[in-house]
């Protein structure tokens, strides 16, 4: 059952990512370059990239931070509530991108718990880049978290007990104990973190409001273009959307070549 296993393999792949990714790419470039290159080139469509950049720039390394912290608590710590944080780090994978988007509404919208706070300071979280970034945010926790805590179990803290009973500072163990040993993990964690912010859809749209030039990403840009039946500006920026996409795939797939042993288990130092 080998061969027959494998090849059933790469027939699924090649009929669910590669043939609809290849006809992205044919329709985005069906009328040429100089066609692909305009639709790339428009106000709207640099505006989205920029804000889909600007996104996942905010929210990646806030996650990066507060995925290591927590997976250093969770790993270090026995606590009441431990698997209660467990299970409330995995929430955003079982809840739907729309219902997120919908709880932020109901939090910060017209009528929601802070309304009146909001309308009090001239804050505006709702249809803004608030919360934009707030609903990525959401989505994209639990990626670098999960990927550090297995890691950071698997390893122990004896080189970590080590160095703080030579009288190291709990920085200083840190950042020469601690991180090397995850830093691969921490990476791998941070790509599929930066790859969801950047694809992130259903909970974005909710609390956008869909304004041109101002509140759409690139995904909602893409949707707003086939909607409007303009299929080469829609799939040039879908291809867009896949390049980046691409390249977080060979960065992931470079790490796992040269670094696979460091993300699997622990670094053994003499």
């Amino acid at each position: 059952m080998r061969w027959p296993l494998i090849l059933l393999a790469f027939v699924l792949m090649a009929a669910l990512v590669v043939l609809p990714l290849l006809m992205v790419l044919s329709a985005a470039f069906g009328e040429g370059f100089r066609a692909w290159w305009s639709a790339l080139t428009t106000d709207d469509a640099i505006a989205a990239l920029k804000l889909t950049l600007f996104t996942a720039g905010i929210a990646v390394p806030l996650n990066a931070v507060f995925g290591v912290l927590l997976a250093w608590a969770v790993t270090r710590f026995d606590f009441r509530g431990k698997r209660v944080l467990l299970a409330l780090i995995d929430l955003p994978f079982a809840v739907s991108p729309v219902v997120a988007g919908l709880c932020l509404v109901l939090l910060f919208g017209s009528h929601g718990w802070f309304a009146s706070f909001l309308e009090q300071h001239d804050l505006k979280i709702l249809f803004a880049r608030p919360g934009i970034v707030l609903a990525t945010l959401f989505i994209t926790f639990p990626f670098v978290a999960r990927e550090l805590i297995p890691l950071m179990q698997q390893q122990g803290a004896d080189e970590e007990l080590a160095a703080r009973s030579l009288g190291a500072g709990a920085w200083t163990m840190f950042r020469r104990v601690t991180l090397p040993n995850i830093k691969w993990g921490l990476l791998y964690g941070v790509l599929l973190c930066a790859a969801r912010a950047m694809g992130e859809f259903g909970a974005v749209s909710v609390v956008s409001g869909h304004i041109r030039g101002l509140t759409n990403t690139l995904p909602l840009h893409i949707e707003i273009l086939y909607n409007e039946f303009d299929s080469t500006a829609a799939f040039a920026a879908a291809s867009l959307l896949a390049g980046l996409a691409l390249v977080t795939l060979i960065l992931k797939f470079w790490l796992e070549s040269r670094h696979g042993d460091a993300l699997a288990r622990p670094t053994l130092r003499h």
